[in-house]
């Protein structure tokens, strides 16, 4: 089971009123996309010192790694969560000097090439996500829209 290191949402959602006729709606083939030209996930020096004193605080071995995905939801339509894990199969894979990233083929396309960092602040501390692929961010730094 997955050690939870998910990111607070901190904003408000919007949801539609609309209803939808699937009916007449016609289905768009889903074009697959090739992961394997996507660029890899990075962490900064900090993010990665604070990845494996949070892994080692958890008691969790190397075969953990951090895994980034998204999920629906949050005020911008995605939203980033974290979390320890082992490799399933289809993830890619980075090793940052022992600190495993996983990230999901089906996250991948939408936050390949994030840069991962942990700041310290007044207001506290956390993860903060610089994804370039996001056309719209949220204040609360952990909602996106792609």
């Amino acid at each position: 089971m997955a050690e939870g290191l998910h990111i607070e949402h901190h904003g408000h959602g919007h949801e539609s009123d609309h209803q939808h006729d699937h009916a007449e709606q016609q289905q768009t083939p889903v074009q697959p996309v090739d992961t394997a030209s996507l660029p890899d996930v990075k962490l900064t020096p900090k993010a990665i010192e604070m990845v494996s004193k949070m892994r080692a605080k958890e008691g969790l071995s190397a075969d953990h790694g951090m895994r980034i995905g998204v999920v629906g939801g949050g005020c911008s339509g995605f939203q980033y969560s974290l979390n320890f894990d082992t490799q399933k199969e289809g993830d890619r894979v980075t090793d940052f000097g022992g600190v495993l990233v996983l990230v999901d083929e089906i996250s991948l396309p939408y936050i390949a090439g994030t840069t991962l960092d942990y700041v310290e602040g007044l207001h506290g501390a956390g993860f903060r996500f610089d994804n370039p692929r996001a056309s719209r961010t949220c204040g609360c730094g952990s909602s996106f829209s792609a």
